[in-house]
Formats: structure tokens, C-alpha cells, sequence
């Protein structure tokens, strides 16, 4: 009798868990996003290097308006792209665990992903307007960390150790202004990579 109420209350934490979080997150497009942010560092590297700057040398860089939009490019193919893995991975693990993609956790995870997200945005935004560029790369690892931490009530509690990596790395980073792209590479990169395979073996 014991045995049966222990798997009627664990099926019932299983029923809660369900409707108040959002579980579909899987670890692969963690690991993608981290592909993704590697490989458009690599390109950031050798658009500086044909542009004539050598990005480990401590001289001030200065950069064109033309290549300042080609680095938007840059970042902007690396958001598409992790958001598009990011979808994808979703609903296939969300088609087989029969679970539904669209719910209230869903939509409260995503509110409170965003507005940490966006006041960061416009954060950077007023950094590149004022060519602070050093800060750039500090600024987007703490606010995506206060993002995950900010969202982590609504679904894996484990994203909010990512959280707290990004924050600890933001916050290192702003030591080292000029080695942004270095950080960035670790931040959004290794430790998203790290992150989507401990993720994706522990809930396969």
C-alpha cells in the first residue's frame, strides 16, 4: 500500500510539475546556441584581422561604421540561429513527450526571459551609441544571466546555474575590457555547450 501512495504522489509531483513549468527545454539547443556563438566568433576574429586589427593587441581599436554593421550582422546571425535550434529542439522533444508547447508556463517563462533580455538590449544599444565598446560583451553576459536566473521559477531549475556562470563571467569581464570577445566565446559558447550536454543527458 505504501508503494502504490508513494507512486500516486510522485505521479501527481510529475502532473504539477507539467503545468507550472515548462519542461519541453532541451538540452541540444543549448548545445547548438553554443555552436553557433563559437562559430561566429571565429568569424568576428578574421573580419577584425582582414579590417587590420589585431584583436590581442592592448592599442585602442578603432572601428568603421561598415564594419560595425558587419558585426551586427555577425551577432545577428548567432541570435537566429540559436533561436531557431532553439525551436526546433523544442517542439521535437515537446512531440515526443507528448506535452504541450504552448501553456501559461510557457508564457511566463518567455516574460521574464524578456525583460531582462530587453532592457539589456537597449542597454547595449546606448554602449555602442556612446563607442563603448568594451562594455558591450560584459553587459550581454550579466543581463542574459539575470535573464535565466529571472526565468528559472518557470521551468528546469537547472538553468539557473547557467545564470549564475554568466553573471560570475560578466562580472570577471568587466575587469578585462578589450578581451569582451574571449569572454563571450566562454559565456555563450563553452558553457552553453556544457550546460545542454549535462541537460540532455540528465532529462533525455
Amino acid at each position: 500500500m505504501n508503494q502504490k501512495h508513494q507512486e500516486d504522489l510522485s505521479h501527481i509531483r510529475s502532473m504539477m510539475e507539467r503545468s507550472s513549468r515548462f519542461i519541453s527545454l532541451s538540452g541540444l539547443s543549448g548545445v547548438f546556441a553554443g555552436i553557433s556563438a563559437i562559430i561566429g566568433a571565429v568569424f568576428t576574429f578574421y573580419l577584425l584581422e582582414n579590417n587590420g586589427i589585431n584583436y590581442f593587441d592592448e592599442n585602442q581599436k578603432i572601428f568603421s561604421n561598415n564594419l560595425i554593421i558587419e558585426l551586427f550582422g555577425i551577432a545577428l546571425f548567432v541570435l537566429i540561429s540559436a533561436i531557431t535550434f532553439g525551436i526546433f529542439f523544442t517542439l521535437r522533444k515537446s512531440k515526443k513527450n507528448n506535452l504541450p508547447v504552448w501553456t501559461n508556463a510557457t508564457k511566463y517563462m518567455l516574460l521574464n526571459l524578456a525583460i531582462p533580455l530587453l532592457v539589456g538590449g537597449v542597454f547595449c544599444l546606448a554602449l555602442l551609441f556612446h563607442s563603448s565598446f568594451g562594455l558591450i560583451a560584459p553587459a550581454t553576459l550579466l543581463f542574459y544571466g539575470l535573464a535565466l536566473v529571472n526565468a528559472e521559477k518557470y521551468t528546469l531549475s537547472d538553468i539557473k546555474y547557467l545564470g549564475y556562470c554568466e553573471l560570475i563571467l560578466g562580472c570577471v569581464s568587466l575587469f578585462y575590457i578589450g578581451m569582451g570577445l574571449v569572454f563571450w566565446v566562454v559565456g555563450f559558447g563553452f558553457l552553453h555547450i556544457i550546460y545542454g550536454l549535462i541537460l540532455y543527458k540528465k532529462h533525455k
